[in-house]
């Protein structure tokens, strides 16, 4: 059985090398384009390597990662790491393309909606999470930010996350240091962001796009060819729990009121230059909800957004899905 990524899109069938491995609630699945065993092997300790460092440094449930070091010390000037200040760094720049829709100053914001502890926590059919007032978030703005001294400065109570950046990056990373240790075409997918790097297939990687957290790995879906950079999708119906009021929570805040996003699509999948870029527009897609289409436009970037009732729009260039009965 082909394994979901984050049950949210799926890689085709393909000759190629395999590995994988569970991560953050969800499956780590490398590819390379060299099928011997050792550089599958080299591919996957790699990919490994990269999200253990990711996550000592990033993580917002452990408390010996970096981030709770910085989180407690909020308003406070501290000195943080290379691989965190690539982060700050990313993470600001997604603000700043976004106009703040996809921002690093939700984490108080996340606790106050429940998202305060490991995702397969919160999926537990028995676990019911009692809501705290909206915190909106202080805005990206508000974090001073000296890239040369990697010395970093919140607001008081401000925490940091960096879930819809810290991901994807790390997927870019893993692709492109595997690619240059081996020499090959790798792909790498964190959850179901994916990252390309080194000479594709001659066919491109050829990804499967599941609208459906819940859709089964042999249902049919539209498969697409990508031969470089990254592959994000964002969705509302994955990382979701209920709160002792019976209400359905996801993880995506819209920044200004702290509240879930009321995105009129439960997801959206994005190709660009990076998984970061791709990561960030998808996640700025639903946090914009109609706004999206234009803004998606504007940037020029190939995407496929699915409805709550099914009905999919694809623009940029994305190619449009089968019709019912056909060929994915």
């Amino acid at each position: 059985m082909r394994p979901a990524l984050d049950r949210d899109a799926e890689l085709a069938p393909n000759p190629f090398g395999r590995t994988g491995f569970p991560l953050w609630g969800g499956e780590a699945v490398i590819l390379t384009t060299d099928p011997d065993p050792s550089a599958v092997e080299a591919a996957g300790g790699i990919a490994r390597a990269q999200s253990a460092a990711m996550d000592e440094a990033c993580s917002r449930f452990r408390p010996d990662s970096e981030l709770a070091r910085v989180n407690a010390q909020a308003g406070q000037p501290v000195v943080v790491g290379p691989l965190f200040a690539e982060v700050v760094a990313a993470a600001l720049r997604a603000a700043a393309a976004t106009e703040g829709d996809v921002d690093p100053t939700c984490g108080a914001g996340l606790e106050a909606v429940g998202y305060d502890r490991d995702i397969e926590l919160l999926r537990d059919n028995g676990v019911r999470i009692t809501m705290r007032e909206r915190v909106p978030a202080p805005g990206w703005r508000s974090v001073e930010w000296d890239p040369g001294t990697r010395t970093l400065r919140t607001v008081p109570g401000c925490h940091l996350d960096f879930g819809a950046v810290a991901k994807a990056l790390c997927a870019d990373r893993a692709a492109a240091a595997a690619a240059r240790a081996l020499g090959c075409g790798v792909l790498v997918s964190l959850g179901g962001d994916i990252a390309i790097a080194g000479p594709a297939p001659d066919d491109g990687w050829q990804v499967k796009i599941a609208d459906d957290h819940r859709a089964a790995a042999d249902v049919p879906g539209p498969v697409i060819s990508v031969r470089g950079g990254g592959l994000a999708t964002s969705s509302t119906t994955t990382r979701r729990w209920q709160s002792t009021d019976g209400t359905a929570v996801h993880h995506i805040l819209d920044p200004r009121t702290g509240a879930p996003a009321e995105a009129p699509w439960r997801t959206v999948s994005v190709t660009a230059a990076t998984c970061v870029d791709a990561n960030t527009a998808s996640t700025a897609a639903l946090v914009r909800g109609h706004g999206a289409l234009a803004w998606l436009g504007r940037q020029g970037l190939p995407a496929r957004l699915v409805s709550h009732d099914g009905r999919v729009l694809t623009l940029g260039g994305w190619p449009p899905d089968p019709a019912p009965g056909g060929t994915a």
